[in-house]
């Protein structure tokens, strides 16, 4: 039917949709039966090459939306189904030699869709592409040359799409090639929607570019863009035209974004054009123009920082200001707004505290694109027919003939809006404390989304794995605790009032919330503010249904688990289902990792008080421990553990049959997770556990010495654990000095030193050191001071590494050593000598912050 040109458009396309949706819904079997995709697979491409000619086309100046039922879109659409549902193990060589072909094709359609299919299959065969990325890259370079201008526009789309699916690998290998392909395809003035889409790959590749790569090809991007901005700039002025000036205004803000503090020389080089659109750009049809050039400015200033932009940050603040006063005139799909809102937040970064003078004018219509209420539909077939996905609804089927829909426009917006409220509270924190009681208001009511006043039940028992999410979710979550930091300068009971508005909800919506990415977060916000609330922030009730949640949690990771074994053994299993348990998998142990935070939250604010309460949820955490389970699950389970230790004890002891030995053979561990889990467990039984856990404080030194003299204990994958071992044998000299032979110990840990990875333990073992400098240890200084220059080796390598900051306490300790030493010239002159620049200049920023 797909291949019968007989039939018209619509009938070919449900033929295929059928092939398409088995590959999404049941991948493995279709994966068997391999030929039926090797005959679609022609047929997508032939779609794909239905395209009418149009000698106007490279010269539109407006953009129009694809055309979801022409055959072109709806194979290409096909195509970036199918190869994500099947993988790229099948589909890649079924089209690779059809893709090599076309693009050899004298006809201009043919070549245009083999560029375009390369662009919808790199996310479902990234990994089989990644291999030949060179062979595809240095191939399609050649199309920015190509005679028509459509192929040109299919290479820089394939260009930018490879930008983003291969990031920042992509970047990295072919940064040389790629810049200077699109810059020259971005003087092709002639066909002004080619330059357009040649400097929409551009932002893509600089999107994700690392810094130190763009810098040297800086000089030559800022020159391009500015040539190209100027003559378009004259473009618009002289014909009205639009389009590049666009794409080219949004390429300066993303190489500005890129550049940062690199973009400062050339600032007043484009700075007084861009106000110059924001001034003029006032007609209906330029509204988009001079969104994206108050998005331009906002950037450049954000990369350039505050003292570089000030001098332009008045004039700038008061366009932004008369744009906001017109801003009740404006049109609900204005572009301008999301835009505004975006660059008042930026700017809002730039200026710091200085900012607050401005919230009065920014909040009302911030907080009213923030309010947009979603519609939301539960529908049956027919009235589906009625409503269709052009009007701005997104469906997912529910069976039964129903579907569940949501009205997704201005939803984006909203997203936008909640971001920046969310940035003004992490920036202002205090400073927007006038706000806060509004925002709870607002951002508390949307935890509980899918209980919409027209939807009585929950919809969430019936919604499938994947619903469309509302795009605003995380950040209404991540909004909590920066609220209730911003309600503290208010006082206690202010605050707690605000807590007990969040809380209900927040304990509600871990149970509820189906969306994994979202759980996590809501998770993760709930711990931060229970750290942040501490003692007698729950309540009883509160305790009950949370403890009932974390089981379930724990509960549903075993099962699921134990499901995903039995797919191992069902006889669709393969390779690419293997990857999409993999994947399962990584989520469950995310989300594990989260109810860790939550009970690190509680251990923290309750102490030992909790431990009754925690004995409901101990079976399953000594489940996770067990020998037999993934490394994860032990990790993540050791760590509760190792809290319990930590802000429980002495009582935490009652337990210690139940963890400790797990714990011990954890250092011994092949996984380097499980190893530094463990390691940490010990350092926190001396420093907090008590003297019932001084045998196995004792038994543990050996264990940790092995860990850290083994073979590859500094390589990349054993850094971090190893760190934690060298520490945790430090802080059981440190604070359990009769379970070691210090004597003995004491000159090989000062040998390890310093701690370079896990910054946290390098302030406890500079601690140490400076606790056994201070009382003179023999050992630790040498005969005659000897040991000094090696001591002051490790002090430089931990201000050049940052393992020291200006801010720990151990900071002023160290740099009082080295003052000390200064006195003494032949000293210090031996030890200075021993030091390279970096370490020199690192010790000389110590003495002069500390």
């Amino acid at each position: 039917m797909c291949a019968d040109t007989n039939l018209n458009n619509m009938q070919r396309q449900l033929a295929l949709e059928v092939i398409v949706t088995l590959s999404e819904t049941a991948a493995a079997m279709l994966r068997k039966h391999t030929a039926i995709v090797a005959q679609s697979v022609p047929q997508m491409l032939a779609m794909m090459v239905d395209l009418e000619e149009d000698e106007e086309w490279a010269m539109t100046d407006e953009l129009e939306e694809d055309d979801f039922d022409s055959n072109a879109v709806a194979g290409e659409s096909a195509l970036d189904r199918i190869a994500c549902g099947l993988g790229g193990k099948i589909v890649l060589p079924m089209i690779k030699q059809h893709i090599m072909t076309m693009l050899q094709n004298p006809d201009w359609k043919y070549r245009h869709a083999g560029l375009m299919a390369l662009s919808a299959i790199g996310e479902g065969c990234h990994q089989q592409m990644e291999a030949i990325l060179s062979e595809i890259v240095s191939f399609v370079l050649l199309f920015c040359s190509d005679p028509h201008p459509r192929v040109r526009y299919a290479a820089c789309n394939a260009i930018g799409q490879m930008a983003t699916d291969f990031a920042p690998t992509f970047q990295k290998k072919f940064h040389d090639k790629v810049i200077s392909a699109l810059l020259q395809t971005m003087e092709d003035q002639t066909n002004p929607r080619v330059q357009a889409h040649a400097a929409a790959a551009l932002i893509n590749f600089t999107e994700d570019c690392p810094k130190s790569l763009l810098v040297p090809y800086l000089e030559s991007l800022v020159q391009h863009l500015h040539v190209i901005m100027v003559a378009k700039l004259q473009e618009l002025i002289q014909k009205g035209t639009k389009l590049v000036l666009e794409q080219v205004v949004t390429s300066i803000a993303s190489v500005a974004d890129t550049a940062e503090e690199k973009f400062v020389p050339y600032y007043d080089l484009f700075m007084p054009s861009l106000k110059h659109i924001v001034e003029n750009a006032v007609q209906k049809e330029l509204r988009l123009l001079r969104g994206k050039t108050i998005e331009c400015i906002s950037l450049i200033g954000l990369a350039v920082g505050k003292e570089k932009f000030m001098p332009d940050a008045s004039a700038v603040m008061q366009l932004l200001l008369k744009t906001q006063t017109d801003f009740n005139d404006l049109e609900d799909d204005d572009p301008q707004i999301s835009y505004m809102i975006s660059a008042w937040a930026r700017m809002c970064k730039i200026l710091g505290k200085e900012f607050q003078q401005y919230l009065p004018v920014v909040m009302g219509p911030l907080m009213k694109t923030a309010s947009i209420k979603p519609e939301v539909a539960l529908l049956d077939t027919q009235d589906m027919e009625n409503i269709s996905e052009d009007d701005g609804w997104e469906f997912v089927n529910l069976g039964d003939q129903q579907s569940f829909g949501i009205k997704t426009a201005g939803l984006e917006e909203k997203a936008t809006a909640c971001q920046m409220l969310v940035c003004y509270a992490k920036e202002l924190k205090e400073g927007f404390v006038e706000y806060t009681e509004q925002v709870v208001k607002l951002m508390v009511p949307l935890l509980k989304f899918y209980f919409h006043d027209d939807i009585l039940t929950p919809l969430t028992s019936d919604l499938p794995s994947d619903p469309p999410r509302p795009p605003w979710v995380v950040s209404h979550v991540e909004s909590m605790p920066l609220l209730l930091e911003c309600a503290r300068v208010r006082g206690p009971d202010y605050l707690t009032q605000m807590w007990h508005f969040m809380c209900d909800a927040l304990i509600k919506s871990i149970g509820t919330e189906p969306d994994s990415d979202v759980l996590s977060e809501i998770m993760h916000a709930f711990a931060k503010c229970v750290e942040l609330m501490g003692d007698g922030c729950l309540n009883t009730e509160h305790f009950e249904e949370l403890g009932g949640i974390l089981k379930g949690k724990l509960e549903e990771h075993f099962k699921n688990q134990e499901l995903r074994q039995a797919k191992r053994q069902d006889e669709d299993y393969d390779e690419q289902v293997e990857e999409t348990l993999q994947d399962e998998d990584e989520n469950d142990v995310y989300i594990l990792t989260k109810v860790s935070d939550i009970l690190h939250s509680v251990f923290s604010a309750y102490k030992e008080k909790v431990l009754p309460w925690f004995e409901q949820l101990m079976p399953l955490i000594v489940q996770l421990i067990c020998p037999s389970r993934p490394w994860a699950d032990r990790q993540w389970g050791l760590c509760i553990f190792d809290d319990v230790v930590e802000h429980c004890s002495p009582t935490s002891f009652k337990y210690a049959d139940l963890f400790l030995r797990p714990m011990l053979q954890s250092l011994v561990d092949a996984s380097p997770e499980v190893r530094q889990a463990g390691a940490y467990g010990v350092g926190v039984m001396a420093q907090y556990g008590g003297e019932s856990y001084r045998p196995f404080c004792t038994e543990a030194i050996a264990l940790l010495v092995g860990a850290i003299q083994a073979a590859e204990s500094r390589s990349k994958e054993n850094v971090n654990a190893t760190e934690n071992c060298i520490s945790a044998v430090g802080k059981v000299m440190r604070f359990r000095p009769e379970c070691a032979n210090v004597t003995e110990i004491l000159p090989h840990w000062l040998a390890w030193l310093p701690l370079n990875e896990d910054k946290e333990e390098a302030a406890h073992t500079f601690d140490f050191l400076c606790d056994l400098i201070e009382s003179n240890n023999p050992i630790v200084l040498g005969p005659d001071n000897s040991n000094l220059p090696k001591i002051f080796l490790i002090i430089a390598e931990g201000v050049a590494n940052e393992s020291v900051k200006s801010e720990d306490a151990c900071s002023k300790r160290l740099a009082n050593v080295v003052r000390q030493v200064q006195t003494s010239g032949g000293l210090w002159t031996q030890c200075i000598s021993s030091l390279n620049e970096a370490q020199t200049k690192a010790l000389q920023s110590l003495l002069s912050s500390a």
